[in-house]
Parts: structure tokens; sequence; C-alpha cells
């Protein structure tokens, strides 16, 4: 049995609200155990013998099927995690900036969107295929080049990205 983390792509954010109660009980309908979810913002930590592949088609079809919208997830290993967060070369804690990490479910979009913030002169760090870290002053995180690449159609569907700390805390949920 594998520990994985889920991230729901544009729960709770533009029309889709899920709660956490839903959101664990659809979970606990698939051949998953010990489900926590965190933080209301799509964050879901469980454990399966299913394959992460098997994982994250079960759960997108949970999602589509039980709360009506296009359900896309990034789904993890939890030693994998543990890498790109340790992999981070921006600090969790700043006084003067947000740490991010996007993630990616296909490494051609992670390519293509590193590609597009270097050009637009926006430092981002590539942590492997399915990873970048970048950082925005804090208050300006909307207003950050790679913010508004990732929210354009092209990348949607294929990242979704969390701050560092809330990172840490799925992967303090994973050790329990």
């Amino acid at each position: 049995m594998s520990d994985y983390a889920v991230f729901l792509r544009g729960v709770n954010v533009g029309g889709v609200t899920i709660k956490s109660a839903d959101l664990r009980a659809s979970f606990e309908r698939l051949p998953v155990n010990n489900v926590l979810t965190l933080l209301a913002s799509g964050n879901v930590v469980c454990s399966t013998d299913l394959s992460l592949q098997d994982l994250t088609s079960a759960v997108e079809t949970a999602l589509r099927k039980d709360f009506g919208y296009e359900a896309w997830v990034v789904v993890l290993e939890a030693d994998r995690l543990r890498g790109i967060v340790n992999a981070c070369p921006f600090p969790a804690d700043d006084p003067a900036t947000h740490t991010y990490i996007t993630l990616f479910s296909d490494p051609a979009v992670l390519t293509e969107l590193v590609d597009a913030a270097t050009a637009a002169g926006e430092p981002a760090e590539v942590l492997g295929p399915e990873a970048a870290a970048w950082s925005a002053p804090k208050g300006q995180t909307l207003e950050s080049p790679l913010n508004k690449l990732t929210n354009k159609p092209r990348f949607k569907n294929a990242t979704t990205t969390r701050n560092l700390r809330t990172l840490n805390k799925v992967l303090a949920a994973l050790g329990r």
C-alpha cells in the first residue's frame, strides 16, 4: 500500500465549491484508506494499492460524477512530493515573498510554462517532470506573470499551484 497526495485543480474558486466532508465522502467510496482532506482547497491524502495512474483516473471519474464538473487532478506519491519540496530553492517563510510550487500532469506543459515564464522575466525553477517552483512578492501573487500564465486555458487542465507552506502541511499529514 502506498501513500499519495491528491491535488485538485480549480476547487473552491470559479464557482466550483466542494465541502471537505463531501470530498472526503467521495474518496471513501474509492478503493482507498486513511483519507484526510486538508485546508478546504482541494488537498487530499490517502493510502491505496492502486497505481498512481489508476488512482488519478478513479479520482477524476468520481469527482466528475459526484460534483458535476470537469475535474483534473495531480497525484504524487508521498516520497515524490517530499523530494519536490526538498528541492525547492525558495524559502517557505520569507517576510517579503510567497513561494509556490506549480504541479503538472503533463511534462510538456511544464516545459512550455517555464519557457514562457523565463521569457517574461519570471524566475522559475524546474523541480522535476511534474513540478516547478517560483516566488512572488507578498501582495502581488495575482499580478505575477507566472500566475497569469497558469490561468490561461492552455495550462488550466494540466496545472495546479500550491503555496510551499501548504505542501509542507500535506507532507506532515502524509507522515501521520
